[in-house]
């Protein structure tokens, strides 16, 4: 989420929505939306609102531990994830939960740490839970009430201690300049026993800390803006945790160019301003936002770092930038893409390969409802990037949920990661109450949605006669902050309901081979921003998976995959040297299937898993 206050999201949505991008023509669109989406329309309520699912088996529901059961503005909604083992740690604006879900259809409640804390996105590294904290209000000792002396502010990246999960440890405030909206790790790669969080604090520099200057120079090195803070952690010793450098990887980086007119468009965008929203508020954003001069980026709002190729991905405000982390001290920028079509920059997901990266546009800061059927596709949605060989990103297509939700929802692409299909990339992200949606980016031309899950919404509309303060306590903010694959199961933190956890089910654009190929990938410990290379362990369902899908895109002849199916059928029910024999032999058949083959690619992949599979034949 990128800013707690509508008028605040508004104003900065109205200042960063104006930059150049490529027009409709030069990237692929979808429909948008439908009007027989089965999502349209759902019944109103808390914990009894409509449902509409595609694809997807809602296994279990969990309310919000009670010392955050409230829906009450943002100071108890529950925000991201982080696993290890069988454990899901759940951040809340005022703390977070640790949940057991060795049974998905029964999550048991391990412990919930009280501790305000602002947005509170978690990471977790071996025994070390990392929370976020940003604002004004955060105190060391996580105390409610208040800062009563600036001795007291906490902002940065607390640390606990949860070897004991029943009983975490609150070790080290690491403070920082900016606070922490969100952070990333990335581990060093000459020391095992070190890591780096990389710090994205959107609040200016702290008059009350030492050291911390505000300017406008981004190439001054005493400035605290235009950079974030890296805390380098001692894992043996995290008390010695401690910002080290600053990534300064805005240095050289211009204004975002924006189109003409950007007044106008500036006080149409306006004219949406939530209703409850002062007169003198609403003119202020719309002189704030035609006023504003043009600046660079000074901070990301997130960064997703793929530590396994180096890269870095970075969710800017007015840029999305490719970085290379090689040494995560001195990080080098590789790229930066703009787009008029963006608001806010603000989450990637790569491919596996590292040969793509979709971003989020988080319109309207997350509290607000743009996913209604007037709203442009290309606003609050996701775009593909390719990163092409010499580094540099090549814009390809837009996708957003085909769907009109309602003006009581807060909409807008939001945070996600990949479902390890082998051969396709598949990703899950939430939408707030727009709810959790899979799609599917292998072409990154033609995006499209493989399932659903979604609520209606969770107030009523406004009813014929209502009060101006009965119409303000119907703006709840819920939904799917962000929905995580994770050892078979999806999982989504439901901002004013609790955890949701569901299971993909086979569909025609989903085989049954694929999900439990998918299954076969398990990862102890799973930080979505810090993301983990995917691999496939040796298994007839791999190679089934390739052979589904050039059946589903015909990228090889009916005969051939007819042929193929019975011949792993065939050795499947052989063993030791006679299976190895026939998986080689098949092996050598399906490569010379690739001279020709439409989709050549995938059959020499398919070739590729056969031959593993035969060494790994005992």
């Amino acid at each position: 989420m990128a800013f707690p206050r509508r008028i605040s999201a508004l104003a900065r949505t109205l200042a960063l929505s104006l930059l150049l991008a490529p027009t409709l023509q030069e990237l692929g669109a979808q429909t948008y939306p439908r009007a027989d989406d089965p999502r349209n329309g759902l019944r109103a309520g808390l914990m009894d609102a409509g449902t509409a699912l595609k694809g997807l088996r809602l296994v279990s529901t969990t309310p919000k531990a009670a010392v955050f059961d409230t829906a009450r503005g943002l100071t108890f909604v529950n925000s991201d994830l982080a696993f290890r083992g069988n454990l899901v740690y759940q951040g809340n604006f005022a703390g977070f939960s640790i949940w057991d879900v060795s049974n998905p259809a029964r999550p048991t409640l391990v412990s919930a740490v009280q501790c305000i804390t602002s947005q509170g996105d978690p990471t977790i590294y071996g025994n070390l839970l990392f929370v976020s904290a940003e604002g004004g209000g955060n105190r060391n000792d996580c105390a409610k009430g208040g800062v009563q002396d600036p001795s007291e502010h906490m902002a940065g990246v607390r640390i606990y201690d949860v070897s004991n999960p029943r009983a975490p440890r609150l070790v080290k405030n690491v403070q920082t300049c900016k606070g922490s909206h969100t952070h990333t790790l990335i581990p060093s790669r000459t020391n095992r026993g070190v890591v780096y969080l990389y710090v994205s604090g959107s609040q200016g520099a702290r008059a009350e800390m030492a050291g911390c200057k505000n300017g406008t120079d981004p190439a001054d090195e005493t400035n605290s803006l235009y950079r974030l803070d890296v805390i380098r952690v001692p894992l043996a010793d995290p008390m010695k945790a401690e910002v080290v450098t600053g990534a300064r990887i805005f240095t050289g980086l211009g204004a975002a160019p924006r189109r003409q007119g950007g007044a106008q468009a500036a006080r149409r965008a306006a004219a949406e301003t939530p209703v409850d929203t002062s007169a003198a508020a609403r003119a202020a954003a719309v002189n704030n936002a035609a006023a504003a001069a043009p600046m660079g980026p000074r901070n990301c709002h997130d960064v997703t770092a793929y530590p396994a190729v180096n890269l870095l991905a970075g969710a800017c405000g007015s840029y999305g930038l490719l970085v290379d982390i090689s040494n995560p001290e001195k990080p080098v920028r590789l790229d930066a893409a703009a787009d008029t079509n963006f608001s806010l920059w603000h989450t990637a997901v790569f491919s596996n390969d590292g040969k793509r990266v979709v971003f989020t546009d988080e319109w309207g800061g997350g509290t607000s409802p743009n996913c209604q059927a007037m709203h442009a596709l290309e606003m609050g949605g996701n775009t593909t990037l390719v990163i092409t060989p010499n580094r540099k990103f090549k814009q390809h297509a837009y996708f957003k949920i085909p769907t009109a939700q309602t003006a009581q929802e807060n909409c807008v692409s939001h945070n996600g990661g990949l479902i390890p299909v082998p051969g396709r990339d598949i990703m899950v992200q939430g939408w707030y109450q727009g709810g959790v949606n899979v799609i599917d980016f292998t072409d990154p031309d033609r995006p499209f949605e493989i399932g659903f899950f979604d609520r209606g919404p969770v107030d009523a509309p406004p009813a014929t006669g209502d009060s101006a303060a009965i119409s303000r306590a119907r703006g709840t903010i819920a939904g799917s902050w962000g929905a995580y694959y994770h050892n078979g199961y999806i999982y989504s933190s439901e901002m004013a309901r609790g955890l949701d956890i569901l299971e993909l089910l086979p569909s025609d654009q989903l085989s049954a081979n694929e999900l439990e190929a998918a299954k076969l990938v398990r990862f102890d410990q799973y930080n979505p921003q810090s993301q983990p290379r995917i691999v496939w362990p040796a298994a007839f369902p791999v190679v089934r998976s390739y052979l589904d899908q050039l059946v589903r895109n015909e990228g090889l002849s009916a005969m051939r995959t007819t042929a193929i199916g019975r011949a792993l059928d065939a050795a499947e029910r052989q063993s030791g040297a006679a299976r190895r024999t026939a998986l080689n032999t098949l092996a050598a058949q399906v490569t010379r299937d690739a001279n020709g083959a439409r989709d050549a690619a995938r059959v020499r992949a398919m070739a590729t898993a056969i031959r593993d599979l035969a060494k790994a034949t005992k």
